[in-house]
């Protein structure tokens, strides 16, 4: 198995040379997973990659529930986003990552975070809000595959709306709002969560921007 500074540098093969010690939340998400990693490496990747779908999608029924089941839906948020990385981790630190399971990871991510929207959207969040900030979370890696098939090598500056910020936004908001359920603040908890989560996303999206078309411009 990798080492751990051996582990990042390969992790930043596999993303377009992104740096990860560039960001003290991305480099700390994935020393974490990579430490989950050294015990569990005899599992399969994809099977990892399956049940961090399921645990997302499984976040939207406490989360329509309302109430106190709003903290185990945060929860199964946080859960996902675990073995999200965790598969990753596996992959990559064991020798067994390859561009199909490269490909498949991407897919459920976006995947996953259709289930934080619609968590949101059930919680309380207007529906336009909550599909902001499903398309916020969707662009990102859509710009960035969209200038790999133009060209550019690199991944992109990281942004303050990466996979970590995201997971983190939605967990906290839904979790938030079922601590102050007892005061009936759920709802205003979730549209404010749900709105600070879109404007992370404009502006992480403005940082990517601005990285992408220097690139493009070379």
């Amino acid at each position: 198995m990798l080492s751990r500074e051996e582990y990042l540098a390969a992790w930043s093969t596999w993303h377009g040379g992104a740096d990860p010690t560039g960001s003290r939340l991305v480099r700390g998400w994935l020393s974490m997973v990579y430490a989950l990693a050294r015990p569990t490496r005899g599992l399969p990747p994809v099977a990892v990659t399956a049940a961090g779908l399921l645990v997302a999608a499984a976040a939207v029924v406490p989360a329509a529930a309302g109430g106190l089941w709003l903290v185990p839906a945060g929860l199964l948020v946080g859960l996902s986003a675990v073995l999200d990385g965790l598969d990753g981790a596996l992959a990559i630190a064991t020798g067994r990552a390859s561009r199909r399971g490269f490909v498949l990871d991407s897919a459920v991510d976006r995947l996953s975070e259709a289930a934080f929207a619609a968590a949101l959207w059930v919680a309380g969040a207007p529906g336009w809000l909550a599909a902001a900030f499903g398309g916020l979370c969707w662009l990102p890696d859509y710009l960035r595959a969209r200038a790999g098939q133009a060209g550019v090598a690199e991944t992109g500056q990281i942004s303050v709306w990466e996979r970590p910020t995201r997971v983190a936004m939605t967990g906290l908001t839904l979790g938030g709002a079922g601590v102050v359920s007892g005061l009936d603040l759920a709802g205003a908890v979730v549209t404010t969560g749900t709105a600070v989560g879109c404007l992370l996303g404009v502006v992480g999206v403005a940082q990517l921007g601005a990285s992408l078309r220097r690139a493009l411009a070379d």
